[in-house]
């Protein structure tokens, strides 16, 4: 199952950990729905889009 995170621009490669993580600032209750994957409604998410510095450059 694919969470919204995956599309997130907070959700980074972790060289240290070797994992993605959640690079906001996430309270107790933010970090337990993160670890369960209830990500749906999260107030932190930032969509990634690769392409966007393409669009500004045409």
């Amino acid at each position: 199952m694919k969470s919204i995170c995956e599309n997130c621009a907070n959700y980074v490669y972790d060289d240290e950990c070797d994992c993605y993580c959640c690079e906001s600032e996430l309270d107790e209750d933010e970090m337990q729905k993160f670890i369960t994957r209830k990500t749906e409604n999260c107030p932190y998410f930032n969509f990634y889009d690769e392409y966007s510095v393409v669009r500004k450059q045409n």
